[in-house]
């Protein structure tokens, strides 16, 4: 990651095993460590804002992302199946489809990229809040003890995280046991519906009433036909 907030003016990157876009060389190494540290590409930096844009209407300011990231575009095809980027001042939220875009790191605590996270997490907990109707409202820090737990997993297998998946993470997040519609709100799973209505057990016995004797006035009927159909035989 980034030791310092000195911009980069190119980088060497490569496609991983993942799929994912890997950054292998920088402009300066003195202060930009390469090790681990991703890049996320056309595609994905899209997806992105597209997610970013449903939540607007619960206060997100697009104009962090400019912040928080640098933009590239593709120089040339370098050596060893790798591509040289060079830094631009092109705005990402005019996206084109040809922005790289690589996280402003200071730490891993603050900076603007640290700050862009903390800001899709509000109001990402903001959105689902209003989506999802919930016995107690989700918190910041159950989203985001949620996502450090499966983070220390992929560490603790050696796994370095991009930052897609860091940014995906959050704005594709739903609790377990529910789901987003975007047609209005969505209620808790069935089987935790309060209100179920009780159903007769099977062996209870049930009141009989005047509605319910139909059965005793049809064998009524059924003797007296037979009664009357002896007495015609016999005349």
């Amino acid at each position: 990651m980034a030791k310092s907030s000195n911009k980069l003016e190119w980088c060497l990157t490569r496609i991983g095993e993942d799929m994912n876009w890997w950054v292998t060389e920088v402009s300066d190494p003195i202060h930009w460590d390469v090790d681990g540290l991703g890049i996320i590409d056309p595609r994905q930096i899209s997806y992105i804002l597209e997610q970013c844009d449903s939540l607007r209407e619960y206060g997100f300011d697009p104009d962090i992302i400019d912040d928080a990231f640098s933009s590239f575009r593709i120089d040339s095809e370098a050596k060893k199946e790798q591509v040289k980027l060079v830094a631009t001042n092109e705005s990402l939220l005019e996206d084109d489809n040809t922005h790289f875009a690589m996280p402003n790191v200071i730490d891993e605590e603050k900076g603007p990229y640290a700050d862009f996270l903390d800001h899709i997490t509000r109001f990402r907990v903001k959105m689902i809040n209003d989506l999802i109707e919930f016995d107690q409202n989700l918190t910041v820090d159950e989203l985001e003890d949620e996502i450090r737990e499966r983070q220390n997993k992929d560490y603790m297998e050696g796994k370095a995280v991009h930052p897609f998946l860091e940014v995906i993470t959050i704005l594709e997040y739903v609790p377990a046991g529910y789901e987003l519609d975007d047609e209005g709100p969505v209620n808790r799973p069935e089987e935790d519906i309060d209100g179920i209505p009780e159903f007769v057990e099977e062996n209870e016995k049930i009141v009989e009433d005047e509605t319910m004797r139909w059965d005793e006035d049809e064998d009524e009927d059924k003797d007296k036909d037979k009664d009357k159909d002896d007495y015609e035989d016999e005349e």
